[in-house]
């Protein structure tokens, strides 16, 4: 069925979302119908606010849903760009005096719960079609497909070719229930306006994978009534019932401005079309022209970044493009054909990784800079703005009515003492927004877990042209900051379930934002979750945390509580219990671990008398694993250091003389260091003594094996600790130089250790064909 002869006066397009070429054929097709009656997948909750939508805002725009009831939290944006098809049809019609309606279901509907997108491509749903296609075509993707069938060629007979090619697309597809309720609603909404407009034009834009659906569901006389109940079958007036949210959940939906690289397949938006930039010029200028300017825009940013690139290159690139693009069957160069040819004249060293455009899929960590240079100029810097009479969610007027009347100016840095009472309540509301996720200032110095109590803070002005947008967003959580925060932090308890490791964080920063309340909710999810834990890393981080807030949060109200009480004795059980588990007689340090046998160490000794924790227990069992033969080097040296920094002296020479092996000496001393090298230093030196035997009866290759693990083991200790091995090694040697000296080495260790066993290997070899005999001669 042909879009343009459709029965009953109803002519649906189906459309790619973010297509200039189905832009293009919505216009005319508007132009030269003339309809009653514009129908767009969209929110039907919208319909009363079209005059808000289409203000003079300065594209890209969306529309962003929130929702939140006692089950489920959404949110999810409608992004609209001047070359969408859906806001050409709303444009276009308004200017021939159509009827608009929005004729999908609201986006917080439980039919669109995964859709974080509404205008997100379909291709999942019919990806093994258009991989035949692809292979077909011998073209990389989807993207690719659609250019060269749609983008580049010419808009005669365009209709037709999107009619058939979503109708084979669909018919390898079948609806599943959410698609079928959305399509079902439409279906609801194209009878009414049938019905109304009595003969005269109606224009249905959608999505392509829903065209067919549509066109069969609305095909006949009608047999329902436009609410689908049977009711009003012969009431022109009646439109389909909006649902609504429940009485005890919280909706709403607000313009926010958006911005081209937000709309990016690139870099991670699920687009109907990637490169926005690209295709604005496809819109504005047509593709010859568009290809032009992607070529002009690279050269620009490469220039600018002081990448060379000559007039010959540009040449070079431009022949290429070209030659692809006949090759390839094109009349012009396209988007494809252009980046290859780019990649082909200014990338002369090999890829580490396939192109984006290859693959579709984001710009990787390590991409060429050529690429990345090449990704941002399809992207383009364009952002949008909305109209000054644009409604915005009271959230927006409580940030900047919170922040002036904290005096804090969005453009300066903010410098905190925290023992001042109002500096005290501008830290709190900046770490609100902080965990609203509202750019503005970033934290550079302040109170942070396992570091020593700091009562200062210091936040750079951190502008962001997404801010607005941000925040609008964020109003998705509630009126107020308070409100807002409140509500992304029971819904960030809630969703982390027993992940004690990022409770941790969250409990940390509750306490930075002055909630006490959450505080207290936060502690009990993680008291919950620290008795069937089994990740001891994760524990060891939840227990610092808990410590530091008991110690020293004074000034955040959680000093010394009970509830952080026992949420420290639970944690220092079960670690120890979790520490008698671990069997690795090879494995290497794990930082983690040592960093939670640390935590329990500072427990035992800061909190241990106030809160009766077991020191007797945590001595006994740091004796069974430090003679443990099945327990991991690094956890034996660690409970060594264990029981020495609490008070029991071990005759650490001796133990580790029994860990001599290269692939077992560093990791032990890494344990024990990180469990007591301040004992190391200021105690008994007897055991560098030995540690200094050890090493220097070592072979050029054993060292060598055992140097990676020396290097993290001896990185426990600051440099002014290291500085007192270095006099201790000095004294065992000789030698007049200062200390410092010997803490650094023109040349890397590894390297000079490599070279060192290779002398080593020549001179056995020497040795044995009795070229050298060891003398020197």
């Amino acid at each position: 069925m042909s879009a343009v002869e459709a029965p009953g006066g109803v002519t649906f397009l189906g459309v790619r979302h973010h297509s200039p070429a189905c832009a293009r054929l919505v216009a005319a097709t508007v132009a030269r119908l003339r309809p009653a009656y514009v129908l767009v997948e969209g929110p039907a909750d919208l319909n009363g606010r079209m005059d808000e939508l289409l203000l003079d805002h300065e594209l890209p725009i969306a529309v962003f849903t929130a929702y939140r009831d006692g089950t489920r939290r959404h949110s999810s944006w409608s992004p609209f760009c001047a070359y969408s098809p859906e806001w050409v049809a709303l444009t276009a019609g308004r200017e021939v005096g159509a009827q608009l309606r929005f004729i999908d279901l609201p986006a917080w509907h439980p039919a669109l719960a995964d859709r974080a997108n509404r205008y997100a491509d379909a291709d999942q749903r019919y990806a093994e079609a258009v991989r035949r296609l692809c292979a077909t075509l011998a073209v990389d993707n989807v993207d690719a497909l659609w250019d060269h069938l749609f983008e580049i060629g010419p808009d005669d007979g365009l209709a037709e070719r999107l009619d058939t090619y979503f109708d084979v697309l669909r018919g390898e597809s079948a609806a599943g229930a959410d698609d079928a309720a959305r399509e079902a609603y439409m279906a609801r909404w194209v009878r009414a306006a049938r019905r109304r407009a009595a003969g005269r034009p109606v224009l249905v834009v959608t999505g392509g994978f829903h065209r067919p659906a549509l066109v069969r569901l609305t095909t006949g006389p009608d047999s329902e009534g436009p609410d689908g109940t049977g009711r009003g079958i012969d009431d022109p007036d009646d439109w389909p019932e909006v649902p609504a949210p429940a009485p005890d959940a919280v909706a709403g939906s607000y313009l926010v401005p958006y911005s081209f690289r937000r709309l990016d397949a690139f870099v991670g938006y699920q687009s109907g079309m990637p490169s926005p930039a690209y295709y604005q010029r496809v819109w504005e200028d047509g593709p010859r022209r568009a290809a032009e300017a992607l070529t002009e825009a690279v050269a620009a940013r490469l220039r600018t970044r002081r990448q060379p690139v000559s007039t010959a290159d540009l040449i070079a690139a431009r022949s290429m493009a070209g030659g692809l693009a006949r090759l390839r069957g094109h009349a012009h160069p396209g988007r494809v054909d252009v980046l290859d040819g780019l990649v082909s004249a200014l990338v002369t060293d090999a890829l580490d990784q396939p192109l984006p455009w290859a693959t579709r899929g984001t710009l990787a960590p390590g991409a060429h800079p050529v690429v990345v240079e090449m990704v941002a100029a399809l992207s383009g810097d364009r952002v949008g703005r909305l109209h000054p009479d644009t409604p915005l969610p009271p959230l927006v007027h409580d940030v900047d009515a919170e922040l002036e009347r904290h005096r804090v100016d969005p453009r300066e840095a903010v410098e905190l003492d925290l023992t001042v009472a109002g500096d005290l309540a501008r830290s709190r509301l900046l770490h609100r927004l902080r965990l609203l996720d509202v750019p503005g200032h970033v934290r550079e110095r302040g109170p942070r877990v396992g570091a020593d109590a700091l009562l200062t803070e210091r936040w750079s002005p951190a502008p962001s042209a997404d801010r607005l947008a941000r925040v609008i967003e964020a109003g998705g959580y509630g009126p107020t900051v308070l409100d807002a925060v409140t509500a992304r932090i029971e819904e960030r308890v809630t969703l982390l379930g027993a992940d004690v490791d990022a409770l941790a964080t969250t409990l940390f920063d509750t306490a930075l934002a002055g909630l006490p309340e959450h505080s207290t909710r936060t502690l009990t999810a993680i008291a919950r979750a620290t008795g069937v834990v089994t990740d001891l890393r994760a524990l060891g981080r939840a227990l610092a945390v808990a410590l530091a807030l008991w110690r020293h949060d004074r000034l955040l109200g959680s000093a010394g509580t009970a509830p952080l009480g026992a949420l420290i004795t639970a944690a220092v059980r079960r670690a120890l219990w979790l520490v008698e588990g671990v069997r690795a007689t090879t494995a290497p340090a794990d930082p983690g671990r040592l960093t939670a046998l640390v935590a329990v160490r500072d427990a035992v000794r800061h909190a241990g008398p106030a809160l009766g924790l077991d020191r007797d227990g945590a001595l006994a069992v740091s004796g069974r694993v430090a003679a443990d033969p099945a327990a991991p080097p690094d956890l034996r040296g660690a409970a060594l250091g264990l029981a020495w920094s609490l008070g029991e002296v071990p005759d650490a020479a001796r133990a580790v003389r029994a860990v001599a092996a290269p692939d077992t000496l560093g990791d032990w001393l890494g344990g024990l260091f990180a469990l007591a090298r301040e004992e190391v230093v200021s105690g008994d030196a007897a055991l560098l003594t030995v540690v200094d035997e050890l090493l220097a009866s070592m072979g050029a290759h054993d060292f060598l094996v055992a140097l990676p693990a020396l290097r993290q083991a001896f990185g426990w200790f600051p440099p002014r600790e290291r500085a007192e091995v270095a006099r201790h090694v000095q004294a065992l040697h000789g030698g007049d130089a200062p200390p410092g000296d010997l803490l650094r080495l023109g040349a890397d260790p590894l390297l000079v250790a490599t070279a060192r066993a290779v002398e080593e290997r020549v001179d056995a070899v020497l040795a044995r064909e009795g070229l050298w005999e060891g003398d020197g001669t």
